[in-house]
Parts: C-alpha cells; sequence; structure tokens
C-alpha cells in the first residue's frame, strides 16, 4: 500500500492497486463521524460505440444504455439493493455522466458491512428481459420528466449546439425511442466490456483506518474470479472544431426567457497536468470576466439583464468540453450579445494582470480548501480527476504555478467566433386577439 502526503493541505492518501487491476484510494479524516465510498467505472453515456470484450469488430448500442444499466444493478434476484443498504445504516444512491458511472453510500457505523454490499451488488449483474422490459417504462417516464424541465433543456440544447457529432450532444439518459432498443444481452455486453476491475475506482473517505479497510477489501476482492483485462477500444466520431449551431431558439412554457451562450474549446486531447493546468487556468480567465466581482457582472446585474439564476463554468473533458454562460432573463439577445461582446475584447487585448491574478487565485484556493471538508466533494471529484490521470490534490500547487500568460493562451483556445453558440428558450408568442 502506498502513503501519499500533501503536507501543505495536511492530508494522507492511501493507494493499492489490486492484482485485478482495482484502483483502491483510502482517505482518513479525522474528527469526521461520517464516511463516503464511491466505487465508479470509466464508463459513461458517451460510450456507446466501442469494441466488446473478447471480440474484434465494434458495435454500436443504444443511446442512454449506461444510465439505463445503472438503474439495473440495484435490482437483484434476492430484491432490491436500497433495503440492504439501509438496514446497515447507510444511504445508498448512484449516477451516471457523460464519462463514468458511480455507485455510492454514506454511512456513520457498519462501514466494512456497507463496504462490502457496494463491492459485492456492483460485482454481480443479474438482467432477464423481463426486468428489463419493465425498466424502461420507469426510465421513459423520467426522460419525459427532464423533456419538461427548461434548465435541463437549456443546458442539453446548448451543447447541442456546440456539437456536431460527438455523443456528449445525446442526452445521458437516451431518448424513449432509444431505450426501447435496449435488450438484457447489451447490458451483459456493456457490463462485461466497462465494469472489469481494471476499469474502475474505489474511493474511501471519513472515519476509517487505512491499514484495517485495505485488508479488507483486498480479501473481498481476493475471493472474486475475474478475466484478464483487456485494453477498451471506444470509438467517437469525428468532431469539427466549429460549433455545429450558431443560434437556436425554443418556446416553452417559462415565466422568463433563458439563454445559455456556449463556447467549444480547440484543447480536447489533453490529459495529466497539462489538462489540469489548461482548466484550471480557464477557469481563471472566466472568472475575470465573468464572475461576481467583475465589471461584465456589475453592469448586467445594473441594467437587470441577469438575476440570480445567473451562472459561468468552464469543463473539461478528453475529447469534448465547453464554457457557458447564461441566466434568466427579459433581455437574452442582449445579455448573449454582451457576453460575446466582452469575450471578443479580451481576445484583442487581454484586461487583466498579475494583481488580478492573484485575487481570483487567492478566491480559487479558499473554494477549493472548503470543499475539501466535504467527504462527497472528495471522493467524486478525485475520480473525475483519476480518471484523466490528473490527481485532485495537485490542485493547490498547480493554481499556484499559473501565470498570467497561462491565463492568456487557455482563454485563446476558447474564444475563437467559430466555436460560439447561443441557446435561448422563450415563452410561447400569445395569439392575437
Amino acid at each position: 500500500m502506498n502513503k501519499v502526503q500533501f503536507e501543505q493541505l495536511d492530508e494522507t492518501l492511501y493507494q493499492e492497486k489490486l492484482p485485478n487491476g482495482l484502483q483502491v484510494y483510502i482517505l482518513p479524516k479525522k474528527g469526521f463521524s461520517k464516511t463516503f465510498a464511491t466505487f465508479t467505472t470509466k464508463y459513461g453515456s458517451i460510450d456507446n460505440h466501442f469494441v466488446p470484450l473478447g471480440e474484434e469488430q465494434p458495435i454500436k448500442v443504444p443511446d442512454g444504455i449506461a444510465h439505463f444499466l445503472e438503474h439495473k444493478m440495484f435490482e437483484k434476484e434476492e430484491g432490491d439493493i436500497f433495503q440492504q443498504f439501509s438496514k446497515q445504516g447507510a444511504a445508498a444512491n448512484a449516477f451516471t455522466s457523460f464519462t463514468r458511472t458511480a455507485y455510492l453510500f454514506s454511512a456513520t457505523g457498519q462501514i466494512q458491512e456497507n463496504v462490502e454490499t457496494l463491492l459485492d451488488f456492483v460485482q454481480s449483474p443479474y438482467f432477464t428481459e423481463k426486468t428489463v422490459e419493465k425498466e424502461k417504462g420507469i426510465i421513459a417516464q423520467e426522460i419525459t420528466m427532464y423533456d419538461d424541465q427548461p434548465d435541463w433543456r437549456l443546458y442539453f440544447g446548448i451543447i447541442e449546439n456546440l456539437y456536431k457529432n460527438h455523443p456528449v450532444k445525446i442526452d445521458i439518459a437516451g431518448t424513449v425511442e432509444s431505450i426501447q432498443e435496449i435488450t438484457a444481452e447489451h447490458l451483459y455486453t456493456c457490463y462485461n466490456t466497462f465494469y472489469h476491475p481494471s476499469n474502475m475506482v474505489l474511493f474511501i473517505v471519513g472515519a476509517v483506518d487505512p491499514d484495517s479497510m485495505m485488508e479488507f477489501v483486498r480479501q473481498n476482492q481476493g475471493q472474486k474470479t475475474f478475466d484478464e483485462p483487456e485494453e477498451i477500444v471506444r470509438i467517437y466520431p469525428e468532431e469539427p472544431m466549429e460549433a455545429a449551431i450558431k443560434q437556436r431558439t425554443l418556446e416553452m412554457s417559462v415565466q422568463k426567457p433563458k439563454v445559455f451562450v456556449g463556447i467549444k474549446p480547440e484543447k480536447l486531447d489533453l490529459s495529466g497536468s497539462e489538462m489540469l493546468k489548461h482548466e484550471l487556468s480557464a477557469q481563471l480567465a472566466y472568472e475575470l470576466l465573468f464572475g461576481r466581482t467583475s465589471d461584465f457582472y456589475h453592469n448586467a446585474y445594473e441594467s437587470d439583464w441577469i438575476d440570480e439564476s445567473y451562472s459561468f463554468d468552464y469543463s473539461l473533458e478528453n475529447g469534448f468540453g465547453y464554457a457557458l454562460i447564461g441566466s434568466d432573463t427579459n433581455e437574452p439577445e442582449t445579455l448573449a450579445h454582451e457576453v460575446l461582446e466582452t469575450v471578443r475584447k479580451a481576445k484583442e487585448k487581454w484586461p487583466f494582470g498579475q494583481d488580478d491574478l492573484d485575487r481570483v487565485r487567492r478566491k480559487k484556493i479558499g473554494f477549493f480548501l472548503r470543499a475539501l471538508n466535504s467527504p462527497e466533494y472528495i471522493a467524486n471529484q478525485f475520480t473525475r480527476y483519476a480518471f484523466n490521470d490528473m490527481n485532485l490534490f495537485d490542485v493547490v500547487p498547480m493554481l499556484e504555478e499559473i501565470e498570467v500568460a497561462d491565463l492568456q493562451e487557455a482563454f485563446q483556445s476558447v474564444s475563437d467566433e467559430s466555436q460560439q453558440s447561443i441557446f435561448s428558450i422563450i415563452p410561447p408568442k400569445k395569439e392575437s386577439e
């Protein structure tokens, strides 16, 4: 077992790669009563085209299958796994994103029992055609429910605008039509390909003893048999640099219009420290341009172009990413224009210097240090970073290294006019009397 100390953060991380390939991380937290654990596979909604384990030819599976599989994992022949966690005093859940599927629990007691339940249920799939058919109705209702949520439609609307071919443009849950194609055989194919221990990470944070917990996990995994790990071949389509759709509007029953400006980054093949530096630099640049202390924010707020729903974000994964800026607003066209004008002016002449960088850097570090008090944040973010060959605990040292030139370079890769798009949701036009 490897032990890595992050003295600056007063954290000690224990790590071990088991013989079956599973990466296990344990982060003990003194003074914490709660323990949080995630068991995560590097398999998300974008992984719909791949070569199945043990085969040579690629297949394309129905959209939404990763999310469908997540739902089905909790249903076993002997009953619902949620009840087992509940009996052991734990709250369990799961989620599917574009790039990963995570199963998790939090508890203050019976930690080993809950870790055992977590490992065992994820590593023992049970699907039948009958239960799959039953689930289709449940997930179809969930999809329909999200289709009626304006904020969800806004988010996926701007991503659909930005991406022409990449499966990130497809709703994580798929469509009502696509999930009808899913079979038990599909689920087993996806499970056997992506749920091998070598493609997964177990992260445990909280009130645990690292030595006894690691030994417990070793014993649990040592009792199980797995195929030899194989490299997973994932296939993604060619994606043009420019945004697929420049501007689009959707009519929905909303009290106030909504708008997002999206910008597609150029650098989509990064990983490791290079990716970490670029993402943090871009986030700092957008904080300076659009954060709540920025000239843009004050002007937009005073002009009543934005309200408390205003947000901005920059996120990067291998193969896709986006900057998003938007708000509920009575002036969607004006707000979108001002966002793009702010980007254009900053591209022509970068307006920020060392003092500005130092200010937003301190803010970012402060947020990060406060977030380390949340076991949920640590576990979820650590796994996301690990799957991109980054380390969550390198965030502060990397932030301290970043220079003004790094912000400019990162911003320049997410500022070209051809990469920009606008998506708005407006109330239906009233029929004239």
